[in-house]
């Protein structure tokens, strides 16, 4: 049973920087595609970045540069770096697996697997 559990959501000011994370069980990062998605009020869930068993790495234009994703194998953890926040980033963010072959190089669109969430909240 795949379980992916978030944390490190927050209030921030814009232009500071935040580091969630994301524990999983039932998942390995050989065989999943892993990635964070977000959902702001009255928007429909977007693709923030994802990382594919081959390990490439693919990233929405709106966040390159400002986000990144690493993992931690051993822990079974992913974790999405954040810098440079903006107000438009407030949202609900989501871990995500999809199950994959280990030679997998892109993620498809939409995950098997998503974590209940932690809140993002940006204030000027």
């Amino acid at each position: 049973q795949v379980q992916l559990v978030e944390s490190g959501g927050g209030s921030v000011q814009s232009g500071g920087s935040l580091r969630l994370s994301c524990v999983g069980s039932g998942v390995t990062a050989a065989n999943y595609c892993l990635g964070w998605f977000r959902r702001a009020p009255g928007r429909e869930r977007e693709g923030l970045v994802a990382i594919a068993p081959a390990g490439t790495t693919t990233y929405v234009e709106s966040v390159k540069g400002r986000f990144t994703i690493s993992q931690d194998i051993p822990k079974n953890t992913i974790y999405l770096q954040m810098n440079s926040l903006k107000r438009e980033d407030t949202a609900m963010y989501y871990c995500a697996a999809a199950p994959m072959s280990r030679w997998a190089r892109t993620c498809p669109a939409d995950f098997s697997y998503y974590g209940q969430g932690t809140q993002v909240t940006v204030s000027s």
